[in-house]
């Protein structure tokens, strides 16, 4: 690495200590509320507001829109615009809308010209990668079977079956070794249910999404942690799935504290109890936080606490069994979908973290992407896998609202835009990506990432 290459990164990070600024994109604002409170979806979407500029309406790239009167008209539900009224939102408008037609309504919704520079550091210019890959498979897309999707549909369904099952066989069976089994079955499907509602959390609004909220998790706490933070700006200090963990787990290439070193040691303590910690961190706001009950708790909040009432009723235990059995169930299908989602594709000294060096300040929306992700080559290609283990990744960035069941129809012009554009597309293993997991709990220096074109 050249002498100035090492004095730039030293300068930003100071920059960053001392400012509070963007390592990797020194030209933005930090992220407001980043470090405050309890570092929930709702306080992410207040600091994004602050900083985004969009006057209390909907940004899209450099235009104020109001779409107050469209909201409950919203072909993909009316939650996605209440929940990011005050933003930008370009990023979710380009890579949620495929279909040309969308972008000519915007005209009707226009209200003025934006007063400030967007606070992202994304494109997404006629000529470049993503717009010219969504071109691409927009046309892929009329081609490929409407039925496609039910591959899909059946796996989610089932799992759905198959906890039910088991956790009352659980409740129910006198044989040590028929409940153990029977606990552990419903664990895994609990897990690989929650794994596979993230398909549907991303899509408009439909029944199975409501199967995410059975982990005590709110799937609409996901949909703007997941959805419209770390899915639009993955790895980058907007991510709310990498400042979630902070400062108790590290991922980003920083000076780190001597803990950091044992984070894969923490992990094992923290992750069978991290549904139980968004269930409790959602239940204290309502006592911090005038108007949160009102303003952002639905029914299907309760749907959690369905299961346990379940296993009761159907097994003939006692109340007191049947609670104590669910809470082992959700406590190790906690352990087993984080276990899931930390290794999945996106923790690895080879994938860019907010601190590494990049040579381009305004890349292409969907090159950055493929910069922040890695797929498996043990589970793309298989339907479960890809359902239970988050296959898929590369794709399902770029294309989130599309059903995992449709991505592998798009390989063939993803790969030919991917080597046009030459774009960092990378398969590795899970057990690589597994220990790169761990490598970047301890990474201390940056990166330097070569610019894409």
């Amino acid at each position: 690495m050249a002498p100035k290459e090492i004095d730039y990164i030293e300068i930003a990070h100071q920059r960053a200590a001392e400012k509070k600024t963007h390592v990797s994109f020194p030209q933005l604002k930090y992220p407001s509320l980043r470090d405050e409170g309890l570092r929930d979806p709702v306080q992410w979407l207040i600091g994004k507001a602050m900083d985004d500029g969009a006057e209390g309406l909907w940004r899209v790239h450099n235009g104020i829109y109001d779409f107050s009167d469209f909201v409950q008209r919203h072909p993909g539900g009316a939650e996605w615009l209440e929940l990011s009224k005050g933003t930008d939102i370009t990023e979710a408008f380009e890579c949620h809308h495929l279909n040309p037609t969308v972008e000519k309504m915007l005209e009707k919704f226009h209200v003025r010209e934006a007063k400030t520079p967007r606070n992202s550091p994304f494109t997404f210019k006629d000529d470049g990668f993503y717009r010219q890959l969504k071109r691409a498979a927009w046309d892929e897309l009329k081609k490929i079977p409407k039925t496609a999707s039910k591959h899909g549909d059946l796996i989610t369904d089932g799992l759905f079956g198959t906890l039910l099952t088991a956790s009352v066989v659980a409740c129910w069976a006198k044989d040590y070794w028929i409940v153990m089994a029977s606990y552990l079955i419903a664990s895994l499907s609990l897990a690989w249910m929650i794994v596979a509602a993230h398909n549907y959390i991303h899509k408009k609004t439909n029944w199975r999404m409501y199967l995410f909220n059975f982990s005590l998790w709110s799937y609409r706490d996901f949909r703007v942690s997941h959805a419209l933070s770390h899915h639009l700006y993955p790895n980058t200090l907007m991510d709310l799935e990498i400042s979630a963990f902070e400062p108790m787990i590290l991922w980003n290439p920083r000076k780190k504290p001597l803990y950091a070193k044992f984070a894969f040691l923490l992990e094992q303590i923290t992750f069978p109890f991290l549904f139980m910690i968004n269930f409790t961190k959602r239940f204290v706001l309502n006592f911090t936080r005038e108007g949160f009950f009102t303003e952002h708790y639905r029914w299907h909040d309760v749907l959690g606490f369905s299961l346990p009432v379940w296993m009761w009723l159907v097994s003939g235990c006692t109340f007191y069994e049947a609670f104590t059995t669910w809470l082992w169930i959700v406590c190790t299908a906690s352990y087993i979908f984080a276990t899931i989602g930390s290794n999945a594709a996106h923790h690895h000294p080879k994938i860019f973290k907010d601190g590494d060096e990049i040579r381009n300040a305004t890349p292409d929306w969907g090159l950055h992407e493929l910069e922040a992700v890695m797929d498996r080559t043990d589970i793309n290609g298989n339907l479960f896998k890809v359902m239970t283990f988050f296959g898929d990744h590369a794709l399902h960035h770029l294309f989130p609202t599309l059903d995992h069941a449709v991505l592998p129809h798009l390989y063939p012009i993803f790969l030919e835009h991917v080597q046009k554009f030459k774009g960092n597309f990378r398969m590795t293993s899970s057990f690589d990506l597994f220990l790169g997991q761990i490598k970047m709990t301890m990474k201390t220096d940056p990166s330097v990432l070569e610019d894409s074109k």
